[in-house]
């Protein structure tokens, strides 16, 4: 394919912004819009160090991290293939956090859960007004948790809690088996079933081959992208846009309350906080050289692929954040539909003054937006685990590819793996949460070890011809980005769950076993002599190590700015 067939599979990405944008917005506040901008001009800058190194290895795929494991290579064989393990961490989880949103919005167009203020609710909390008395132990317990309420309005929410719960269908609190594990629970549910479906079909049309994903793509992608431009642009044609709603522009005094805080040390950590679950995001379009080795040019259309994917991404994730925030304003978008997805239709719909049936619409492609990212995600990932076999990175089973070039065995083990994931994120949002704070702190590891080997191929590999060569400004940017983003992790990771940043190092550690199997046990201590061919080096060339010790204090120092953020930052009290 060419760089536009990439530009369509990449094409997912922007809908990434509709997995975390209620999440953030619930972590920063006011700040959001600002957070995802920020966000995305600095992957759009870091985006052009990918390219450059991508470009070095036109017979390889797997993406980034496959170029960047062969700079480090020479002074650790265990950080190489640490950054193509944490990227596949970073990437395949959007597999099961996707099918499980999705499934969602088909579990609701089937039965949906009514709102509290809706006639049949409303209707069963009269006809019950008796139901609870002011002297009752779950009055008691209610005011308990919520200081300062009277018994009267105890006995209010409670009904309305009580008539939703009455008027839900049956079928929606069905679970096979649930259980909880540590700081998750797992659920084997209707939403884990269906979702299950929906990468199965995700998986079918992936078997094909890259060529035939883009060819589907690039029509899903058209009626995703499309209507996030419109509900982008309608609303400030339209006047809806209510300028108040960014300003004053200070973060949060707690998360997911709408009272305005100051910028001391606890608004900072949840404002970075939201800078880290951003990055999940808003760097994501980096997906788009995993192909490289399947251009009909790699030399010219893996820059191009890079280079436009971030232009629309740059586009749709400062349009739409801002327009959502604008629009609904700050308790809009801390309301429980917003914050955990689930209501993000009605409100696009709203936007372009829509109901009933454009609202049936919205759902249908927020559906489509979501397979697209899944799409996206399985295509990616299931490349990184191909290439880093070819390599030697990781296990032999890994490196099959079928007649169409789809590499299905590293598609069946993504598959696999995020059917565990899918009955976690099933389960609620709080193990929702948890995984996509693990995915990624393996993201920020991954991308400080790329962004770093840009400079490191420039000293070592400098002497090979390099189809586009990045400006020597981006590419110092980027390098110090890698700190910037080492930082948020520190910080941001424990806005989301307290043992979010301590999970995703043990995540990351379980490629040391991984790896010392493939290459002493299967490989005999020998990486395969095509690994650097690209590069035209042999295995006696790795012991040239022209940049000396600094990889190795780069690698210090990220690690001291990982620890003294997580110390300095700390959530509001």
């Amino acid at each position: 394919m060419d760089w536009k067939g990439a530009f369509w599979v990449a094409s997912g990405v922007p809908a990434l912004v509709l997995f975390s944008i209620g999440g953030i917005a619930g972590t920063t506040g006011k700040v959001a819009f600002l957070v995802w901008a920020v966000s995305m001009v600095m992957g759009f800058i870091q985006s052009f160090t990918y390219a450059e190194i991508a470009g070095l290895f036109p017979n390889k795929s797997g993406g980034a991290s496959i170029y960047g494991a062969a700079a480090w290579v020479r002074y650790s064989k265990l950080i190489a293939p640490l950054s193509v393990w944490c990227n596949w961490l970073a990437w395949s989880p959007v597999l099961s956090l996707g099918c499980s949103i999705a499934a969602a919005y088909i579990l609701n167009a089937l039965g949906p859960i009514p709102a509290a203020d809706s006639p049949d609710v409303l209707a069963w909390v009269q006809a019950h007004a008796s139901a609870i008395p002011l002297d009752s132990p779950r009055i008691a317990e209610w005011l308990a948790a919520n200081a300062g309420h009277t018994a009267t309005e105890g006995v209010s929410a409670l009904l309305a809690q009580d008539g939703v719960a009455a008027l839900t269908p049956a079928f929606r609190n069905w679970t096979l088996f649930t259980h909880s594990l540590g700081p998750v629970t797992f659920s084997l549910n209707w939403v884990f079933f269906i979702g299950a479906v929906l990468m199965l079909i995700t998986f079918a049309i992936q078997h094909r081959g890259i060529l035939g994903t883009a060819s589907v793509q690039k029509y899903i992608g058209l009626l995703v992208i499309i209507p996030m431009l419109i509900v982008g642009v309608v609303p400030i044609l339209t006047g809806q846009i209510n300028w108040d709603n960014y300003s004053p522009l200070v973060p949060l005094k707690a998360a997911y309350a709408p009272e305005m805080g100051e910028w001391n040390v606890g608004g900072w950590t949840l404002v970075l906080g939201g800078m880290f679950i951003a990055a999940w995001s808003t760097y994501a379009f980096e997906t788009a050289i995993c192909y490289t080795s399947e251009f009909k040019n790699p030399k010219t259309d893996t820059f191009k692929a890079i280079f436009f994917s971030g232009l629309l991404c740059v586009l749709l994730y400062t349009l739409v954040p801002f327009t959502f925030q604008g629009v609904l304003g700050l308790n809009g978008m801390l309301a429980t539909p917003i914050v955990d997805g689930s209501g993000v239709a009605n409100a696009m719909a709203t936007m372009v003054g829509g109901s009933g049936f454009v609202v049936n619409i919205m759902v249908m492609l927020m559906i489509l937006a979501l397979m697209l990212s899944i799409m996206t995600a399985m295509a990616g990932s299931s490349r990184t685990l191909y290439q880093g076999s070819v390599d030697g990175w990781l296990p032999r089973y890994l490196d099959h590819a079928n007649e169409h070039g789809a590499p299905t065995r590293a598609m069946w083990t993504d598959l696999v793996f995020n059917l565990g994931l899918l009955a976690i994120a099933a389960a609620d949002a709080t193990s929702f949460f948890f995984i996509l704070a693990v995915s990624n702190c393996c993201y920020i590891i991954f991308n400080f070890l790329n962004l770093n080997s840009g400079w490191i191929h420039r000293i070592d590999n400098g002497h090979i011809q390099r189809p586009w060569r990045a400006p020597t400004i981006l590419l110092v940017l980027g390098t110090m980005f890698a700190f910037v983003n080492a930082a948020f992790m520190g910080a941001g990771a424990k806005v989301w769950n307290p043992m979010a940043l301590w999970a995703g190092a043990i995540a990351a550690s379980l490629i040391i076993p991984v790896f010392l199997f493939r290459h002493y046990v299967q490989d005999k201590g020998k990486f395969p002599a095509h690994m650097l061919e690209d590069l035209n080096l042999t295995a006696n060339d790795l012991q040239q190590r022209k940049a000396g010790i600094l990889p190795y204090l780069t690698l210090a120092a990220g690690i001291v700015v990982v620890l003294v953020a997580n110390w300095f930052f700390a959530l509001p009290a």
